[in-house]
């Protein structure tokens, strides 16, 4: 494997490499060809000071001390090493779980990390050296103790900034365990940092052990390391100093290597993933829940809300973005879901998805998935439900995909966490899923940042089609996309509802765009639904005030283009001060003392068309022409 050109070119990591070449070469060949003269005791030799037959000098018995020096390489090295992998795989992993486990449980993780950091490190080393017994397994198992701390503390912070993504958010859609979030999604993310920490605690745990060595808590005679013999060539400083300067010498260059190998490995470092092979096409057997959403439509509902409210806690108090919302889907149905930013329209997806902020409460009368009550079924069960009977496709795919792992790692984990499937199996899969939204199998062995924006989306909607969801729900995936992707990405979607009968909730502020590819249109506004109708009727029979003026405000080519576009003249209402009668009311060119007093409900007007308005707007006689922009 060659290096990266940045290291090739980079003197310092030359240099580095090559000390780290030399303490390698030490603590392997040094034992081998030193290791008898280290042990041969000379008593004619005792305690003498340097010279030609013993450069550093000799001990109390008469053995070389330059030989003990590279002998005691390997042992002081190997200490070290296995002292900062044991404290930094048990920090690690207490740290970085506060990113998958509940909000109770990461709570009293970082308690117990905040309390455990305010003792010294190298307090409770030595604490907990004499606790185990003075040795080398106990000094060892001390210093390890003593690092879980630190480690666990930064793998907090960095977990911390991974918790919050949406590649994280939509592996939890996808179902996947807490290990495998850990190992697959957090982990990878952040171990370039820990990298650099690993390797500059190497230096650090071995001046700590060769410390303990030096008290007499560490390596214990006949055994030595660079401490203890540090220790020894201490009490004659001052008649014969080399013997005590060349153990600290060696120590200060194994540490000063482990320093800058840190360094040239968090600036050269780069992130490797586990290579995909793509077998041929072969038939993969469905699993029970992929033929219930791969059929046909059939009886019931895919989706059926009732009353959902969602309440989130702020420092002013608690607000209430969504409120009382009811919607339905059918199998292979098409609706719309627009409206204003901050209407309520992400929150409203996420919490049927059980995807809401830790803190954030839902309430509601009935919330059902494909015919199953989620309010009855065990959390375990009900996570299951959710990732085989669900998906969902973020806005951004930038941050939905992660950009540590290969394409085909992010598309085949989800069918072999809940399906079961082997390797291979999964990969023919996720080859199938990406021709069918026109991309290249080629595309498993890429990496997120490799593919442009549109193949990026075709992607995250592959990987919804992974587990034969029978609901999708596409959270604006066209947002940061241009009109000719935009077209591409609804036509898609719509031959994925042809072909499978999934039912698709598609989500955005773009009226012109939900106009074209959907069957029915449900208009929210602070947090409530207030009209729901087909989507013909979208440009004339549009009954709420706010719907009209949403449908109005879409660019037309026909406009005049000395005037200014119109807009919808004011803002929505603050959230922690809701009215208690319409919250269009105060923008509405209709309102009336009753407005203001008491909220409508949303009356049903017949043949699909249910509207929230105590004054609803007449049918228009002239049609609006809503163009995509």
């Amino acid at each position: 494997m060659s290096l990266p050109a940045g290291l090739r070119r980079s003197p310092m990591a030359w240099i580095t490499g090559f000390m780290l070449a030399s303490l390698v070469v030490l603590a392997v060949a040094g034992p081998l060809f030193c290791g008898a003269a280290a042990d041969r005791p000379d008593p004619s030799a005792v305690l003498q000071g340097p010279s030609a037959a013993h450069p550093v000098g000799t001990d109390g018995l008469g053995r070389d001390l330059l030989a003990r020096i590279l002998t005691a390489a390997r042992p002081s090295l190997l200490l070290a090493l296995a002292a900062v992998l044991l404290g930094a795989t048990a920090g690690v992993l207490l740290g970085a779980c506060t990113a998958v486990v509940g909000r109770r449980v990461r709570r009293l993780v970082a308690g117990l990390i905040s309390l455990l950091l305010a003792f010294p490190a190298l307090l409770v080393a030595m604490f907990l050296a004499v606790v185990f017994g003075a040795g080398t397994t106990g000094a060892v198992a001390a210093l390890a103790a003593a690092s879980v701390p630190g480690f666990a503390r930064l793998a907090q912070t960095l977990a911390a900034g991974v918790a919050g993504t949406d590649h994280l958010a939509a592996a939890r859609v996808l179902g996947l365990g807490r290990l495998r979030l850990l190992g697959r999604h957090v982990l990878p993310n952040i171990a370039e940092p820990l990298l650099l920490s690993v390797t500059t605690a190497a230096g650090t745990a071995l001046v700590a052990l060769s410390g303990l060595s030096f008290l007499g808590l560490g390596v214990q005679p006949p055994g030595y390391d660079w401490g203890q013999l540090l220790s020894q060539g201490l009490d004659r400083i001052y008649a014969d100093p080399l013997p005590a300067l060349a153990p600290g010498l060696a120590l200060l260059y194994a540490a000063l290597t482990c320093q800058l190998l840190g360094e040239v490995l968090a600036g050269g470092a780069a992130r490797r993933g586990p290579l995909v092979r793509i077998p041929g096409q072969r038939s993969v057997p469905r699993g029970p829940a992929e033929e219930r959403s791969g059929s046909p439509a059939g009886e019931g509902q895919v989706l059926q809300v009732d009353g959902l409210t969602v309440e989130l806690p702020t420092p002013a108090g608690p607000v209430r973005p969504v409120r009382g919302v009811s919607l339905s889907l059918g199998r292979g149905e098409i609706v719309g879901l627009v409206g204003e930013s901050g209407s309520g329209k992400s929150l409203t997806a996420l919490a049927v998805a059980d995807l809401l902020p830790y803190g954030a409460r839902v309430s509601r009368r009935t919330l059902r998935l494909l015919g199953t009550d989620l309010g009855t079924l065990t959390r375990k069960k009900r996570d299951r439900h959710l990732a085989t009977g669900l998906s969902m496709i973020f806005q951004n795919p930038a941050s939905a995909l992660n950009p540590s792992l290969r394409i085909g790692t992010q598309l085949t984990e989800a069918v072999r966490a809940h399906r079961g499937a082997s390797r291979a199996e999964a990969t023919a899969q996720a080859a199938e899923a990406l021709r069918r939204v026109g991309l290249s199998p080629l595309l498993l062995r890429s990496r997120p940042y490799e593919l442009s924006g549109g193949q990026r989306q075709r992607v995250m909607i592959a990987a919804g089609l992974m587990v034969r969801p029978g609901l999708i729900i596409a959270d604006e995936p066209t947002t940061a996309l241009d009109v000719t992707v935009q077209r591409q990405i609804t036509r898609l979607l719509v031959d994925i509802r042809r072909d499978t009968s999934a039912a698709i909730l598609f989500i955005s502020h773009d009226v012109a765009l939900v106009t074209e590819f959907c069957e029915r249109v449900l208009v929210m506004y602070a947090g409530t639904l207030v009209e729901a109708l087909p989507v013909g009727r979208l440009a004339t029979g549009a009954r709420h005030p706010y719907t009209r003026q949403l449908v109005a405000s879409v660019p037309d080519l026909t406009a005049d283009r000395d005037r200014p576009l119109p807009t919808i003249e004011g803002g929505p209402p603050d959230p922690l001060a809701l009215p208690s009668g319409c919250a269009f009311e105060a923008r509405c060119p209709r309102r009336r003392d009753r407005c203001a007093e008491q909220a409508p409900p949303l009356d049903d007007l017949g043949t699909g068309h249910r509207v929230a308005c105590w004054y609803p707007l007449p049918v228009t006689a002239a049609p609006k022409t809503v163009t995509a922009s």
